[in-house]
C-alpha cells in the first residue's frame, strides 16, 4: 500500500473527538495542606525549608551550597549564583551542584511542585544538578492531583513535570538508590 494511501485510510477513519469527562473536586480531606505537603515529600526523601523572603533562601543558599556551581533563573536569587547559562548548550549544566527553579504550585498529597519549561530555563535543568531547590508560596499548595489537573487544563505549556523528591529507583536488587537518574537530593522553599 502506498504512503498516500495509508494516510488517507487513517484521515478517513478518524474517530470524533470525545471530550474529557467533568472532574469530580474531592474536596481537601488534609487538616492542614502545608504540613500535608512537608510529610509527604520528606517521606520520599525530598526537604521542605520555610521562608519569609528571597533573604533567607539567600542566606541559606550560601551557608548549605557555598562552592557548588549554582545556576537560578530567578532575578532576586542572581547574585549566588552563574548568569546566563540559560541559552548555552544543555551539556555545559552537567557539573551543577544546585538549580533553584520557581514552581507554579505544590500538590498535598504526593509531594510534588508543578514546573514547566518556562521556569526551567532549559528541559534539562531540573534533572541534570545534583540538588534541586524548588520556591513557591505557601498558599500555592492544593489538596490532591484532581485539583492539580484542574488548575492546568487550560494552560498552554510545551512541556511540564510534577517533580516530587530526589531521582530514585529501586529496580535493581531492590535496593534503594536516589539520584540514579536525576537529581540526589530536592528541597522545596515554602515562602510565606
Amino acid at each position: 500500500m502506498s504512503r498516500e494511501k495509508i494516510l488517507a485510510a487513517v484521515a478517513k477513519n478518524k474517530p470524533d473527538l470525545t471530550p474529557l469527562p467533568e472532574i469530580q473536586n474531592f474536596g481537601n480531606p488534609y487538616a492542614n495542606l502545608v504540613e500535608q505537603f512537608k510529610a509527604v515529600l520528606t517521606a520520599i526523601g525530598g526537604e521542605v525549608v520555610y521562608v519569609k523572603d528571597w533573604e533567607e533562601i539567600r542566606a541559606y543558599i550560601q551557608t548549605h551550597f557555598g562552592g557548588r556551581r549554582i545556576v537560578t533563573n530567578i532575578d532576586p536569587l542572581a547574585d549566588v549564583a552563574q548568569e546566563s547559562w540559560i541559552k548555552s548548550d544543555p551539556h555545559s549544566l552537567e557539573d551543577v551542584g544546585l538549580a533553584i527553579l520557581k514552581g507554579q504550585f505544590g500538590v498535598a498529597e504526593n509531594g510534588s511542585i508543578w514546573v514547566t519549561e518556562t521556569e526551567m530555563g532549559q528541559r534539562v535543568t531540573p534533572f541534570i544538578a545534583e540538588t534541586l531547590a524548588l520556591v513557591i508560596q505557601k498558599s500555592e499548595l492544593v489538596p490532591k492531583m484532581h485539583d492539580a489537573y484542574i488548575r492546568i487544563g487550560g494552560e498552554r505549556y510545551g512541556f511540564g513535570a510534577f517533580i516530587a523528591g530526589p531521582s530514585k529507583t529501586a529496580d535493581i536488587e531492590q535496593s534503594l538508590v536516589l539520584g540514579a537518574h536525576g537529581p540526589k537530593s530536592m528541597l522545596a522553599f515554602l515562602m510565606e
